[in-house]
C-alpha cells in the first residue's frame, strides 16, 4: 500500500502546514485535526496507518488520548511535543507511543521517522498471517486486516474475534450478543447489526474491494477469509 493514510493532530497552524506539505510530498494521504475529540472521531471513522499526535492539544492532553487509544488499538503513534522534559517522553513511550519528536524539529527528520515506523509496522503485520487477510493477536487484543491494525471498540473487537475463531461458521445475533459478555446486558440483538455495519466500514477503509463478513439472511453472520 503506497498511499498510506496519516492522521495529524496538531493545533499550531505553522507546524501543521509544514508537516502537511512535507508528508503529502511523499504521496501520503494526510487528514488534519486541531482538537483531540475530532482526532478520536476521525480514528473511529477512518482508521489511518499512523497517528501523529501533539501532546498539548487545546481540549485535551495528547497523552490522555493515547491512553484511551491503547485500550483498543495498537495503531502506530508518533508524539509531537514542545516539552523537553524526560518525564513526558518516558510517559508517552510507556503509554505505547512508537516514537516522539521534540519541537522545534526538521520536517525531513519527521518524514524519515514516519517512513521508518510505516516500514516496521506494515510488513511485520503482513508476515504474521501469510495465508490470510486477518491476523488476530489475542494476547494484545489486536486484529489486523491486510496488514493494518484495526481501530476497534471493545464490542467490535469481541464480535470480530468471535467470527474469526470459526471462519465459515454462521453465528446468530444471539450468539454474537453473548460474545459481548457484560456489554450484552444493555444490548439487543439489533445492536449486533450496528456493530457489523461499523466493522464492514472499517474493513472497507483498508480493502474497499473485499467484504469478508457475509450476511446469511434469517440466520446471522459468518466470516469468509477467502
Amino acid at each position: 500500500m503506497s498511499a498510506y493514510r496519516i492522521l495529524l493532530a496538531e493545533d499550531e497552524p505553522a507546524i501543521a502546514d509544514t508537516l502537511l506539505y512535507a508528508l503529502q510530498r511523499e504521496g501520503w494521504q494526510v487528514r488534519h485535526c486541531t482538537l483531540a475529540r475530532d482526532a478520536e472521531a476521525a480514528l473511529a471513522a477512518e482508521p489511518p496507518q499512523l497517528l501523529i499526535l501533539d501532546i498539548g492539544l487545546p481540549d485535551d492532553s495528547g497523552l490522555a488520548l493515547l491512553g484511551r487509544l491503547r485500550r483498543y488499538s495498537e495503531l502506530p503513534v508518533m508524539l509531537l511535543t514542545a516539552r523537553a522534559d524526560e518525564v513526558d517522553r518516558v510517559l508517552g513511550l510507556e503509554l505505547g507511543a512508537d516514537d516522539y519528536v521534540v519541537k522545534p524539529f526538521s520536517p525531513r527528520e519527521v518524514v524519515a521517522r514516519v517512513r521508518a515506523i510505516l516500514k516496521r509496522s506494515q510488513p511485520a503485520a503482513a508476515a504474521a498471517n501469510p495465508g490470510g487477510l486477518f491476523c488476530h493477536e489475542a494476547a494484545a487484543r489486536r486484529i489486523r486486516f491486510a496488514g493494518q491494525a484495526l481501530a476497534l471498540t471493545p464490542s467490535e473487537y469481541r464480535v470480530l474475534a468471535t467470527l474469526l475463531a470459526r471462519p465459515g461458521q454462521v453465528f446468530s445475533r444471539s450468539q454474537l450478543l453473548d460474545a459481548l459478555g457484560e456489554a450484552a446486558e444493555d444490548s439487543f440483538e439489533r445492536t449486533i447489526d450496528s456493530h457489523i455495519k461499523s466493522l464492514r466500514a472499517k474493513l472497507r477503509q483498508v480493502r474497499a474491494d473485499l467484504d469478508p463478513i457475509v450476511t446469511h439472511r434469517g440466520f446471522g453472520y459468518a466470516l469468509e477469509q477467502g
